[in-house]
């Protein structure tokens, strides 16, 4: 694996970018369930062979290992971004937003012992799921890995739930896992969306906001850039 470009938070350590890993049925079934706190007792039922999920697993929560990126470019220069950091007592995933131009990143959530989100209402997944950004740009291109990727991050209470355990269980196939196996899955994955959270947007920022008091995006996302560039963010997140 190559050594990651700049990433604001992250001078003093090296990141290694892991979209290599997005080519193994392994790494979804770990990154969608185990990030999200779900326990995986047969890997063999999602077409997984156990000894390639258990090193999956060593590589991905490896307390020695460096940190791991994977992206997804979006439109107007943005990335939003998954790493994974591992310490000797904790194993902590973040979901983050980056542009060249901020000096900053914009969270998205967290999974970990001090979690926090979500970070994405169902457009927004859609939207930067379908978004490829520019031609140059490095990360996931394919729709379905981008789609799963940031899933966790999501909460929204107006997600449509039949068109969402579709959209799953269609990406879950696309990636690898068995196809007798993802409707299943996808509604796991899902859930069912409750009265909470809700977002809205304010007379402050043109970047909806969440309802959930522990969501980072309880405030708008990235506070603390310029007007332009919240706008041109608030285009990107809404699919403009």
């Amino acid at each position: 694996m190559t050594v990651a470009p700049h990433i604001p938070g992250f001078e003093d350590e090296e990141v290694l970018l892991g979209e290599s890993l997005a080519d193994e049925p392994a790494f979804w079934l770990a990154h969608l369930l185990l990030v999200a706190g779900h326990d995986v007792a047969e890997p063999e039922a999602y077409g997984v062979a156990q000894e390639a999920y258990e090193a999956m697993l060593e590589r991905l929560f490896d307390a020695e290992a460096p940190p791991l990126l994977l992206r997804v470019p979006f439109r107007h220069g943005h990335t939003a971004c998954v790493i994974y950091q591992n310490f000797e007592d904790e194993n902590d995933t973040d979901f983050v937003v980056h542009h060249p131009d901020w000096g900053r990143l914009g969270f998205l959530g967290q999974f970990g012992p001090h979690g926090s989100g979500p970070g994405l209402s169902w457009p927004e997944l859609v939207n930067l799921a379908d978004s490829q950004g520019d031609p140059g740009d490095e990360g996931l291109r394919e729709r379905a890995q981008r789609f799963l990727l940031l899933l966790p991050a999501l909460g929204d209470a107006e997600t449509p739930l039949e068109e969402a355990q579709q959209a799953v269980a269609e990406a879950l196939a696309a990636v690898g896992l068995r196809p007798d196996a993802v409707g299943e899955l996808a509604t796991q994955l899902v859930g069912d969306p409750a009265q909470e959270p809700r977002w809205f947007l304010t007379p402050d920022s043109p970047i909806p906001i969440c309802s959930s008091d522990y969501s980072p995006r309880r405030i708008p996302l990235a506070l603390g850039i310029s007007k332009d560039q919240a706008h041109a963010l608030a285009e990107a997140l809404g699919g403009r």
